[in-house]
């Protein structure tokens, strides 16, 4: 099986982080191939870098010439999902999706700790829209931006425990999910401190995306994403159509 782990924002050293951690938990015989999309900002903190991030991120995936068997789209809160679900017939996982239905089984309440307090939003609609949040203690910031997280990680990783230890204590949340592609691997240092599981939405993205491979199933095509109608598109990035 191969799956194709998709960066949302062009610093590859964090696709690379991804990729290796998305390897780590998949299983005997899964391969994982990490992309880094051709154009965009090199991180995602906003509402224009996550609309951009969602072409770039289709642009790179269809600009792929090999087989693959899913994506996972690895942005947290981000635009684009749907997108990729029409023009795939592979079953398409976001991590923000996958964090929070895993989290929902492990606990009545879940709270998402993300980075910067203006993502906070984008969480929030990303959950509405998924139908995920009203399970949703809360979204809280830990004031560290996506690119601090590779050159600070001592500083990040306590900002991030201070604020899932106030969500425990004050928002009566049973699990955290991390709320960032850039935080994969941190899970278990966060679940020490806090004694609450921890949910890394890379990690569950891959074993979902397995999951629904292994069963034999992907998005369905009868109406919402079915595959984009054919016609003339101009001036796109790229690949598209190619």
């Amino acid at each position: 099986m191969r799956i194709l782990i998709v960066n949302v924002n062009t610093t590859e050293a964090i696709t690379q982080a991804i990729a290796r951690e998305a390897q780590a938990v998949a299983a005997p015989g899964t391969e994982i191939i990490g992309l880094t999309p051709y154009f965009g900002a090199d991180s995602v903190e906003g509402n224009f870098e996550s609309y951009l991030a969602a072409i770039a991120v289709m642009d790179r995936v269809l600009a792929y010439d090999g087989p693959y068997d899913a994506v996972i789209q690895a942005g947290y809160g981000e635009h684009g999902r749907e997108g990729l679900q029409e023009l795939l017939k592979v079953p398409v996982v976001d991590i923000t999706d996958a964090a929070a239905s895993t989290a929902m089984y492990l606990g009545h309440a879940y709270s998402v700790v993300t980075t910067l307090d203006r993502t906070v939003p984008l969480i929030e609609d990303r959950l509405k829209l998924s139908g995920l949040y009203d399970r949703c203690a809360s979204v809280r910031a830990s004031g560290m931006a996506v690119l601090e997280l590779e050159e600070q990680p001592e500083r990040a990783l306590e900002a991030i425990v201070r604020q899932a230890e106030l969500a425990v204590r004050e928002d009566k949340a049973e699990v955290i999910c991390l709320g960032c592609g850039g935080m994969a691997g941190l899970d278990e240092q966060i679940r020490q401190r806090t004694g609450v599981p921890v949910v890394d939405g890379v990690s569950a993205a891959v074993k979902m995306a397995e999951s629904l491979v292994q069963l034999g199933l992907s998005t369905s095509k009868s109406r919402t994403y079915a595959t984009p109608r054919t016609k003339r598109i101009i001036g796109w990035p790229a690949h598209f159509g190619r």
